[in-house]
């Protein structure tokens, strides 16, 4: 039995398709108490090599590409080609590895995964955003010189305003060092929040500051609506910031996100200086950065099968793996073994033999969370920006227009918006014309001057509705303790997946970071252990997060005591 991960996307088609590859360069302008003005244009590169984050994840990657070749090159069999199945594989393969990939579907990328239409358009499993504070995934673009396919958008957080149809709220990131350039961004906007209402969340942030990491541990036993309550932050602060956050963060709203999940992020944001700038990938995950990861560990005597779906981890007598039996009736054999399938995929072939073990019989308290991401392709041009956006609605998590965002999808006639629906627990199983009904009113109080949800405007021309009933592992509170290590109790099995313990938690950084700690895993107990068996290995413990910044607090509390504005 398996898991159906992403189910077969529905498609709604009602007038030809017509593609412009020209890139779109008009400036938005929204009339109001607040005027949305973003270039439709990328920026450079940020010169994030001098982070201290990225030169830690750099090296780790020296430490793999120069570690002492293996007296025997060992054959590791990944199970999911996804970003961490495909991370750990390139790593071993520098390593001096050989990694037979097994992917089950016949597309790359698992939670990135796409797939093209009759006309030749793609549509992908969720809107990827690539921050700044991705130092792995920085690298590893680095690594396989295709840092040019990320395109670069100004520094900026912008949020519809619910109470204001057709109006935004930005939160514009100066070009200065961090913390000050959050810290400007945040008190320059007083549309979201009061002077008031900053300054109670500041002094809320203050254990989280005195106290470091250990505190911000502490705090994944409670919701962000338990913290913000038991700090005395006002609701509004929830209602207006923390309710988009959630659900951008982790598909789920305020009352179930693990507060060590905001702090962690905040921490990022706030502590680098373009660590929360956003990037588009110029096209298709699959095509534009899974590829070259599989050209880069097959070159190297890696390989890949596609469509070999894992049916039983079948054992030797001593409870380590023999080999991987595939639902074709095909054994894979190899010297080590390595999961990257998703959680909830994985729980379900954990062998009998091992389930009783308190390292796997945790996992029976992850679960992955059901998401839904929606393409619209519309019949006309929508004066939309070229960025990731906030809605801020009860049903739409975060959207963007990715015929201007995104050099493979541009289109300079006609608007393709592609949407977040979250949280998506209680819509997975309506149908694609409820859900496609819901998003339109929701569409229609973004865009009230030129969409109605009866389509007497802007009309679809066609539509899909990808439905993921299980995708990254639910981050709620209270499930740190439940995340397993890269190394298993087994001397030949290894894990990697976003939910297994890694800093980055359940992103595309989480994922990758975590197939290359797999992979880390693998060289520290056969590349420097001389003599090392299959049998003995050593361990490792995580590493350590770092504490949110006090100065937001400082600039906050004087600030609002003086009444002096960063306007």
């Amino acid at each position: 039995m398996l898991v159906k991960q992403v189910q077969s996307p529905s498609v709604r088609q009602t007038a030809p398709l017509m593609r412009c590859s020209a890139r779109h360069t008009a400036i938005r302008h929204i009339p109001g108490r607040r005027a949305l003005e973003v270039v439709a244009r990328d920026y450079p590169k940020p010169a994030f090599e001098t982070a201290e984050t990225f030169q830690e994840a750099q090296a780790l990657s020296a430490k793999l590409k120069n570690a002492p070749r293996p007296a025997k090159s060992l054959k590791v069999v990944i199970a999911g080609a996804g970003l961490a199945g495909l991370s750990a594989a390139k790593y071993l393969a520098d390593a001096g590895h050989q990694p037979i990939v097994l992917e089950g579907r016949d597309v790359l990328g698992g939670k990135v995964a796409a797939w093209k239409d009759e006309d030749g358009d793609w549509y992908e499993t969720g809107l990827h955003i690539f921050f700044g504070a991705y130092p792995n995934m920085m690298n590893i673009f680095k690594e396989l010189n295709i840092e040019d396919r990320l395109q670069w958008k100004e520094h900026s957080m912008i949020f519809a305003m619910p109470n204001l149809p057709g109006e935004f709220s930005r939160f514009d990131f100066p070009d200065i060092p961090a913390p000050w350039n959050g810290i400007i961004a945040i008190l320059r906007n007083n549309q979201m929040l009061t002077w008031p209402e900053k300054i109670q969340f500041a002094l809320g942030l203050l254990p989280a500051i005195i106290f470091g990491q250990k505190y911000v541990e502490e705090q994944d036993s409670l919701t962000v609506t338990e913290w913000m309550r038991k700090q005395n932050v006002p609701d509004r602060v929830n209602d207006e910031v923390f309710i988009a956050m959630a659900k951008a963060l982790a598909f789920i709203g305020p009352d179930r996100l693990s507060m060590t999940v905001v702090l962690t992020a905040l921490n990022r944001f706030l502590q680098e200086r373009h660590g929360s700038k956003m990037a588009f990938l110029d096209g298709a995950p699959p095509e534009r950065l899974c590829q070259p990861m599989v050209d880069h560990f097959t070159a190297r005597g890696g390989q890949v099968k596609m469509n070999a779906r894992v049916r039983d981890i079948v054992l030797n007598e001593d409870g380590s793996v023999k080999h991987f039996q595939l639902t074709n009736g095909e054994v894979v054999e190899g010297d080590l073994y390595m999961s990257a399938m998703p959680v909830d995929i994985l729980k379900l072939l954990v062998p009998e033999q091992w389930k009783p073990m308190p390292y796997f019989s945790q996992l029976k308290e992850l679960e992955g969370v059901p998401v839904i991401n929606i393409h619209i392709w519309f019949d006309r041009k929508l004066t939309t920006v070229d960025h990731l956006l906030f809605s801020r609605s009860p049903l739409l998590s975060v959207y963007a227009d990715m015929s201007t965002t995104c050099k493979e999808y541009a289109d300079n006639e006609k608007s393709m918006l592609e949407l977040v629906f979250a949280p998506a627990k209680d819509w997975i199983g309506r149908s694609d014309e409820d859900i496609m009904a819901a998003t339109m009113k929701e569409l229609e109080r973004l865009f009230p001057t030129e969409i109605r949800a009866d389509q007497s405007m802007a009309k679809i021309r066609k539509y899909k509705v990808v439905k993921t009933p299980l995708s990254v592992y639910e981050s709620r509170s209270g499930r740190e303790a439940y995340r397993p290590s890269q190394r298993t109790p087994i001397s030949n099995f290894y894990l990697a997946g976003d939910f297994t313990k890694q800093k980055y938690l359940a992103s595309m950084e989480g994922a990758i970071f975590s197939g290359k700690l797999a992979a880390e895993k693998v060289v520290d107990d056969f590349n420097f252990r001389s003599g090392a068996s299959l049998s003995s290995r050593s361990s490792s413990s995580s590493p350590e997060l770092v504490a949110a910044s006090a100065l937001l607090v400082m600039a906050a509390l004087g600030a609002g005591a003086t009444g002096f504005g960063l306007l």
